[in-house]
């Protein structure tokens, strides 16, 4: 493809980009919104998760000529026809509107918008042909014509606040003076005395989090009044492009008493734009309460914004170097607020001290007590910081006390220094190094023991030599250690009847042997007892193998094993074979590095067989309501002995909101997922699987919103065990009369539609009430206490991940991770053994696009990092380890072959030596789901192919359970036809391949075992790497590991687009047709009946219940620092998720994006 260079604009050209509503997607957009500045535009970027209100009202505000977005999680059609339609409505139709979604959106569905008006929609097809900067330019192109060149009627809208008119105005003072200077007389006699708090400071010193956290306090302060915002950004001296990017780090701005305008500088070396003055008279004629200017960083000598605001105040971190540096920056001058911003880093106290010094120096305040200096830490980025809090305070008295302004603020006061809430203590920053030399001991002790042992060896051997012992047996040696008396008797029956050789005695080879022994004891003075116990007890083992039964114990149960299984041609195939060693050094490596199934270090797996009549099979479903979820549950399900469901949710439930007909929800209900709001829908999802069962296991894919969620679902395992013994005791007739009474006549909820074969309708009995309404309480709490110690199964819950790969994050990250605390120790209180409360998560990471290694890295220690916080709110590793499980991504790669047992490895030995664990908590268990970076929309018939070689690696590496993908979900939601050649994969593996009869099939191969060592020492550095960064939270604040990812994303990308990695039916061995993207031939979306009934389920469920007192409870929960899974469990019961999440966010915080 020849070089595209880029459009040069003959405009000042102003974008917004963003992904759309409930999408995590943020990589294209990233890309595109860089290539878009370089081509010489003004980005004000908005990230991911953006309704079409919240980017539609920055359109209007920011006075673009055009919008970017991408939709890669479905609901496009009504996402971008809602978009078109509001900003017509707004009369802003001039705006033109861009998308891309690859093969998400359909050629038919991109005629079909691009027909309502949308300017443009991209295609995978259209970004081969024009690449990406020739996409850029086609679109820049169409974005390049004048705004602000006429001004009608702004001026008389401005006592409105008129966001447009705003807008209209301040880009005519930028982009057309000439204009704009006939008006700006008569603003400037309408201008108020609104005051100015100006807020300068360092790059990075993190003004735009202080600024929205100043903001949110104002709104809650202020209930009526308004703010203005400027935000100014620099210029790129070389394209003019400029990234205007303070919004994406705002939560509080997306309200109607807030307005909000970016600028670029559009000049070099300056902080602020050259028409500054002009915009904050707009704001100002506006009759804003309060105007926040915010400049661009500065250097040392930058002061600029004290000629413009009221009150100046500087932003900075403690990591100002030498207090000397103190001396030269100019703005502590002039700032009459200054905000230590980032106050939780190493040194902060130190900082504020110098900082104060140096205040008292420049402003000659020596008679100031130090609590009087406004010179304040904060940590605008944790929730409801007290530094915060008392900065805001100080911002507004100072206000008042300068100009007069009437805001007189009702926010108490706080006095309490900022104090960083830490997830990990910070004593504990190296844990992942601790873990690494520990691994690494453990190993080098194992070399170590290893010579010993193959020198005793080498000895014993030496000894049967010299005596002539030809009949070797383990009762040569003992526990203790050599039987002496048993070799030398051997050596004497030898000498019997043998003539001794000349010039040799029967004496001289007795002191030969005796020295021999002396040596051997002193030799094996160094071996562990351990070590010596498990060469000892080899030969018994070996045996114990070749039994035709092997008994083991779990949990005190006896449970008998037949160790082989027959072929057709009548061979005995062993299913766990041990390798053929005799030499001691040998057995032990193999021993402490390997070892059979079921035994530490759990290399080859967790348990000495797999379970009979249990296939790791764990298939993925979700789409529409719960209705046809459940359907297709029961269908993938038929006929297995184990029903082992793995629920996919739609966008909608992963960021925690509930059904709605606002357009840009409602095309998201059920797509790509199954749409539950509420308990009644899990009821539902659920029904006809007794979820007690021991045979039944659920997984739930969900992060952000995952305690309510698992709220839902025990809350529906306890009805259906309260419904199981309401017909054990012939209640029917009795309760539902209590139903009908609580209903009155009401429309109770129902199962819509006919239940599929299976379905024998458990669970539908206590639709619309609880078994706490209808059964004595005592009999209640009885059912409830067995059944949630009895449910199998997981929630992914992992957060860490979610900010590191895959943007589901809804809270803020530290009170998402005490909700997951909450919820493994309520486990612990309530005897949840079965239940996981954690699937650390990799298979995101790698979709995402990190290789094999960094997806086993990045997931290991975000599983240490777990442990390490669990450890710090005083829980016993014992009670929590065993709780945690693990999701891996199995692709083509080869160290893919390997994954498992090296994770295993890893965790079993920093478990056990590391942490003290016993061996329950020391077993890794995991999921493995197979590719889904790795299903092209080319040549879909080939992706079955790759499916079953990952499965083959899972199913040979011992994973826990396993999902197939379908070759189709390429292209589209799988039909009934792909997902049932999905689970084809597995079965024909499991039941058809003789090799898989065995459960080791890769021990002993060399290339496992040095790729197993390669892997094992690369993630390792990876540990030290990431300390190196203050571990994985320190790392995730510099975007490490998001960094990481992208760059091996691109890597990858980059070989399949030149060719160097070639992917059969991709870009090597096309078609005679050239391997064209395949269109679906069926598009599996929710129905209009479907999201209707949902939509109708949760207005009846809101008609039905008073939530106000639960929530207030759940709220209370939170700010007394009490157990909020507790009050989530009755919470779940009759509050939605939306309604759930919303008070959460008021006590806890919401997600802050980053770029």
């Amino acid at each position: 493809m020849n070089q595209v260079n880029p459009y040069k604009p003959n405009h000042n050209i102003r974008v917004v980009t963003a992904a759309s509503l409930f999408d995590g997607h943020d990589a294209s957009i990233n890309i595109m919104r860089r290539i878009i500045q370089a081509t010489g535009v003004e980005v004000i970027h908005l990230g991911h998760d953006r309704s079409v209100e919240e980017v539609v009202n920055t359109a209007i505000q920011e006075d673009v000529n055009a919008i970017c977005m991408t939709s890669y999680q479905g609901g496009h059609n009504e996402y971008f026809k809602y978009m078109f339609d509001l900003l017509k409505e707004k009369g802003a139709g001039h705006i033109k509107i861009f998308g891309g979604g690859g093969g998400v959106i359909l050629p038919d569905e991109i005629k079909d918008l691009m027909a309502y008006g949308i300017s443009r929609i991209y295609s995978p097809d259209d970004g081969r042909e024009m690449g990406l900067q020739g996409m850029i330019n086609d679109l820049v192109k169409t974005s390049d014509f004048a705004i602000g060149d006429a001004l009608t009627n702004e001026v008389d809208l401005l006592k409105e606040q008129n966001h447009g008119a705003i807008a209209r105005i301040i880009s005519s003072i930028e982009n057309f003076p000439e204009v704009s200077s006939n008006v700006l007389e008569t603003i400037t006699s309408k201008a108020s005395n609104t005051p100015v708090l100006g807020i300068t400071g360092t790059g990075g010193a993190g003004k735009s989090s202080l600024v929205d956290e100043l903001v949110r306090r104002f709104l809650i302060d202020f209930p009526e009044k308004t703010i203005g915002i400027i935000s100014v950004d620099p210029s790129k001296r070389k394209t003019g492009g400029a990234l205007l990017g303070d919004r994406i780090r705002m939560n509080s701005i997306n309200n109607s008493r807030v307005y909000m305008r970016s600028l670029a500088t559009r000049q070099s070396n300056l902080s602020l734009s050259k028409h500054i003055d002009e915009a904050i008279q707009v704001l100002k004629a506006s009759n804003f309460d309060l105007i926040i200017l915010e400049t661009s960083g500065i250097g040392q000598s930058g002061s600029e914004i004290v000629e413009h605001c009221d009150l100046p105040m500087y932003v900075m971190t403690p990591e100002f170097g030498a207090a000397t540096q103190l001396e030269k920056i100019d703005m502590l001058d002039f700032a009459e607020i200054v905000a230590v911003n980032k106050f939780d880093k190493r040194g902060a106290l130190d900082a504020l001290r110098d900082v104060k010094k140096q205040y008292v120096r420049n402003h000659n305040l020596w008679d100031a007590e130090e609590d009087e200096l406004p010179v304040y830490g904060t940590i605008a980025s944790q929730f409801n910081d007290p530094g915060m809090n008392t900065l805001y305070r100080k911002v507004i008295d100072a206000l008042v006390e300068k100009t007069g302004v009437d805001l007189k603020s009702s926010f108490k006061l706080s006095y309490n220094l900022s104090e960083k809430i830490f997830i990990i203590p910070p004593s504990r920053t190296r844990y992942l190094s601790e873990i690494a030399d520990n691994n690494r001991g453990y190993d080098k002790r194992v070399n170590d023991q290893v010579d010993i042992a193959q020198r005793l060896y080498g000895i014993y051997k030496t000894i049967c030599s010299v005596g002539e012992i030809s009949n070797e047996n383990a009762s040569l040696f003992n526990q203790v250690g050599l039987n002496t008396d048993e070799i030398l008797n051997q050596v004497h029956n030898n000498k019997i009847n043998s003539i001794p050789k000349e010039g040799e005695t029967t004496d001289e080879n007795t002191q030969l042997l005796q020295l021999l022994f002396k040596e051997f004891d002193r030799v094996k003075m160094n071996l562990d007892a351990h070590n010596w116990e498990l060469i000892t007890n080899w030969d018994s083992k070996v045996k114990t193998y070749k039994a035709p039964i092997y008994s083991f114990k779990v949990r005190d149960k006896e449970v008998k094993i037949e160790t082989h299984s027959e072929s057709l041609s009548h061979i005995q195939i062993p299913k766990v074979a041990l390798p053929k060693y005799s030499a001691w050094g040998d057995v032990l490596r193999w021993s402490l590095q390997e070892n059979v199934p079921g035994e530490f270090p759990y290399t080859s797996g967790l348990y000495p067989f797999k379970r009979v009549g249990e296939d790791p099979a764990r298939m993925f479903a979700g789409e529409g309501g719960p209705e046809r979820t459940n359907r297709r549950f029961h269908y993938v399900s038929q006929g297995m002995p184990a029903k082992r469901l793995s629920t996919a949710f739609d966008s909608v439930t992963l960021y925690g909101n509930d059904p709605d007909h606002r357009p840009d929800i409602y095309g998201k209900i059920g797509n790509a997922g199954v749409s539950i709001c509420c308990l009644d829908d899990a009821k539902k999802l659920y029904s006809g699987f007794n979820l007690a069962d021991v045979k039944t296991s659920v997984s739930m894919t969900i992060n952000g919103p995952a305690p309510m969620l698992l709220g839902f679902f025990m809350n529906a395992a306890v009805d259906q065990q309260c419904e199981v013994y309401i017909k054990e005791n012939k209640l029917e007739a009795e309760v539902e009369a209590k139903i009908k009474n609580i209903y009155k006549g009401k429309e109770r909820p129902k199962y819509n539609g006919d239940l599929p074969e299976g379905n024998d309708g458990l669970g539908l009995m206590l639709l619309g009430v609880t078994g706490d309404q209808v059964l004595p309480k005592d009999v209640y709490k009885s059912i409830k206490r067995d059944t949630i110690a009895q449910v199998r199964g997981t929630v992914q819950a992992d957060i860490l991940k979610e900010d590191q790969a895959q943007n589901t994050c809804i809270f803020s990250t530290e009170f998402a991770l005490r909700l997951m605390g909450d919820v493994q120790e309520y486990f612990i209180e309530n005897n949840v053994r079965n239940f996981y409360s954690v699937s650390i998560s990799g298979y995101h990471i790698a979709e995402a696009g990190a290789n094999p290694i960094t997806q086993l890295a990045l997931t290991l220690s975000n599983g240490f990092t777990y442990v390490e916080y669990y450890l710090s709110r005083g829980m016993d590793i014992n009670k929590f380890g065993p709780n945690l499980s693990f999701f891996f991504s199995n692709g083509l790669d080869p160290e893919y072959a390997v994954i498992g047992r090296v994770a295993r490895r890893i965790w079993a030995k920093a478990m056990k030596d590391k942490y003290g664990a016993n061996k329950r908590a020391q077993m890794l268990k995991y999921h493995i789901q197979t590719s889904g970076r790795s299903l092209h929309a080319q040549e879909i018939d080939f992706n079955d192919i790759r499916t079953t070689l990952q499965a083959l690696y899972a199913i040979y590496d011992n994973c826990n359970s396993l999902h197939t993908n379908a070759y189709d979900e390429a292209i589209t939601t799988p039909t009934e036809e792909s997902v049932r050649r999905a689970m084809a994969i597995q079965l024909i593996i499991n039941k058809e391949l003789g090799l898989a009869k065995n459960e080791n099939p890769t021990q002993g191969a060399f290339i496992i075992e040095e790729l197993t060592d390669l892997v094992e020492e690369a993630v390792l550095q990876e540990f030290d790497r990431i300390t190196e960064r203050g571990g994985v939270l320190g790392a995730m604040e510099t975007m490490y590991q998001r960094s990481k990812i992208q760059e091996e994303s691109l890597y990858y990308e980059t070989l399949k687009h030149n060719g160097k990695f070639p992917i059969i039916g991709v870009n090597t061995f096309l078609s005679s047709k050239g391997s064209p993207t395949v269109l679906p031939a069926e598009v599996i979306r929710a129905t209009e009946e479907e999201k209707q009934h949902q939509i109708k389920t949760l207005e009846n469920l809101h008609a039905s219940n008073d939530t106000e007192v639960l929530l207030k409870n759940l709220q209370a929960a939170a700010i007394k620092n009490e157990n909020i899974f507790n009050e989530l469990m009755e919470v779940c019961k009759v509050c939605s998720l939306g309604q759930i999440t919303k008070a959460l966010f008021e006590v806890g915080g919401q997600y802050r994006r980053n770029m």
